[in-house]
């Protein structure tokens, strides 16, 4: 299994996926996120390995145009 995490919110999805289809099927959108693994942005396409533990950064977007 694969540990995500956002906050305070954890989930664990099966190893072998990708990190984009994890996200999406935790409940999240995939551009509002930005996944790390071990201290380091990994791609959406990165597929997950058993034990992988991956956190969630929010993107934080605004301000006038």
């Amino acid at each position: 299994m694969v540990k995500i995490t956002l906050r305070d919110q954890e989930w664990e999805v099966e190893a072998g996926i990708t990190v984009r289809e994890a996200i999406e099927k935790v409940g999240l959108t995939p551009e509002m996120v930005l996944p790390v693994r071990d201290g380091k942005l990994i791609t959406e396409d990165t597929r997950l390995e058993e034990g992988d533990e991956i956190k969630l950064v929010a993107v934080i977007s605004g301000g006038s145009p």
